[in-house]
């Protein structure tokens, strides 16, 4: 499946730090790891975020690194 925006919100922020979290739905979570899954919030996510992922296979939680303007995710676990 593709991203969804309306999936995607902010759990916390301060300090130019945002928490987020992603409603994976039926995503697998390493669809959502791969480059250009997270491309359509690139203008919300700064480097150093962290990305709370849920969906049916279980939850995962990575930083977000911005490459090229790219939003990527390196998974923490």
């Amino acid at each position: 499946m593709a991203f969804a925006i309306r999936n995607l919100s902010v759990l916390a922020y301060a300090q130019g730090f945002t928490l987020w979290h992603y409603k994976a739905g039926a995503d697998r979570l390493d669809d959502i790891a791969a480059p250009g899954f997270l491309a359509e919030a690139a203008d919300m996510l700064a480097s150093g975020d962290m990305l709370m992922i849920s969906g049916v296979e279980g939850g995962r939680i990575g930083v977000v690194n911005l490459s090229d303007g790219e939003p990527r995710l390196t998974s923490l676990g």
